[in-house]
C-alpha cells in the first residue's frame, strides 16, 4: 500500500547570529519558552518532552540531535503525528536557519494552514529572543 502523500511546512531564515547561539536558544528549556512554549526539553537522544501552552500540549521525543548542526523531534498533538527538524548551516554573515514540520496529511489543512502561520510566529519570536541573549 502507499502512504498518502504528506505535507511539509518549510521555513528558512538567514539569521546573523553563529549557531552555537541558535543553538542554546533551540536546546535551553528556558530560552526555548521564551520564544515556543513552556517544556521540559532536555537536548538528548529519545527524551520525551511535552511543550505546553493555553490551548494545550504537544507530546514530543527527541530522534536526532547534532550540536550546532541538527535537531529533530515527534510533534504529536490533536491527532497530528509530525517531525520538527532544525538544520544550522553556517554563512559568512551568522547562520542558515531552516525548519521543517513533516507529515502533514491532505485531510489536515487546517493543522498545515495553522503550522504555516504558527511557526512565522515563532522564528520572528526566536529572532527577538536571540537579539537579546547573550
Amino acid at each position: 500500500m502507499n502512504k498518502p502523500e504528506t505535507l511539509s511546512v518549510v521555513i528558512e531564515r538567514e539569521v546573523p547570529h553563529p549557531p552555537e547561539k541558535i543553538w542554546r536558544a533551540l536546546t535551553q528549556p528556558h530560552l526555548i519558552e521564551a520564544w515556543l512554549m513552556k517544556n521540559d526539553f532536555k537536548p538528548a537522544m529519545d527524551h520525551q518532552f511535552s511543550f505546553r501552552a493555553d490551548w494545550g500540549s504537544v507530546a514530543c521525543k527527541v530522534l536526532a540531535i547534532e550540536p550546532n548542526k541538527t535537531l529533530s523531534y515527534t510533534w504529536a498533538a490533536y491527532g497530528l503525528e509530525s517531525v520538527v527538524t532544525w538544520t544550522l548551516t553556517p554563512t559568512g554573515t551568522g547562520t542558515h536557519l531552516r525548519m521543517e514540520q513533516s507529515g502533514f496529511r491532505p485531510d489536515q489543512q487546517q493543522a498545515y494552514q495553522g503550522a504555516s502561520f504558527g511557526w512565522q510566529n515563532f522564528l520572528a519570536n526566536l529572532e527577538q529572543v536571540l537579539a537579546q541573549a547573550e
